[in-house]
């Protein structure tokens, strides 16, 4: 696996780039970004936003029985022990319904960034989880240990959960994007309310304090990753 410095400093030589227009629909189609289909399922699981590819592997979550107790999807929802995908998916099972949900409660950030050999992705979850897929196509994976890359995952999740709470103006609940193209880097916080997407080249998002301090914390989560996986 390449140094972890590659994901980002090679944004740097792509500054003009501009971030494609939002999309007005959801085709699952169109996000498939690897030759690889198992790595096209990591990826599109890491956004919690297709509730029907957990259903296949998570068939006893109350969420996906037959008749949902909204009390219940709710408790599971805001229940700070269970795991945060599953808390995004109820979340999400809820705001769905025009059930109220809590405005900005970040639960995971995706990064992504395109590089000559493909699509870097780095995701991390507020209960320590983190996901990552090298542009040659590796997969890395932390479920809970080791203590460095779950705290370093929770501080990523913090600094994005700070940067929500100072962009009053920004909304969540949009579309999920297809992934980014040359020169422009995304980040996209998973929250109750929805996706929050920010994009853009290199420098403009590093223009902005908010996305800076997360493109900072994920970089430090990313050679952590990286000494990891080499390790």
């Amino acid at each position: 696996m390449k140094p972890a410095a590659d994901m980002f400093d090679k944004l740097k030589s792509l500054f003009g780039a501009k971030a494609a227009p939002a999309p007005t629909s959801f085709d699952p189609a169109a996000y498939q970004p690897y030759r690889q289909d198992e790595l096209n399922l990591v990826y599109k699981l890491m956004f919690c936003d297709e509730a029907a590819l957990f259903a296949q592997r998570e068939s006893t979550l109350p969420l996906f029985g037959d008749s949902p107790d909204p009390q219940v999807i709710r408790a599971i929802a805001q229940d700070s022990n269970e795991e945060s995908r599953v808390r995004l998916l109820a979340f999400n099972w809820l705001r769905e319904r025009t059930y109220a949900v809590p405005p900005k409660e970040a639960l995971g950030v995706v990064v992504e960034v395109p590089l000559e050999n493909g699509l870097d992705v780095l995701a991390a979850y507020a209960d320590g989880q983190v996901q990552y897929i090298n542009q040659t196509g590796r997969l890395a994976v932390f479920e809970g240990s080791p203590a460095e890359v779950v705290q370093q995952a929770k501080a990523l999740v913090q600094s994005a959960a700070r940067g929500l709470a100072k962009n009053t103006g920004q909304e969540g609940g949009k579309l999920r994007h297809p992934p980014p193209g040359a020169g422009t880097l995304r980040v996209t916080v998973l929250a109750a309310d929805g996706l929050h997407i920010s994009e853009g080249s290199f420098a403009e998002l590093h223009g902005k304090s908010a996305s800076s301090a997360v493109l900072k914390q994920a970089q430090v989560l990313l050679d952590l990753v990286v000494k990891q996986a080499n390790g």
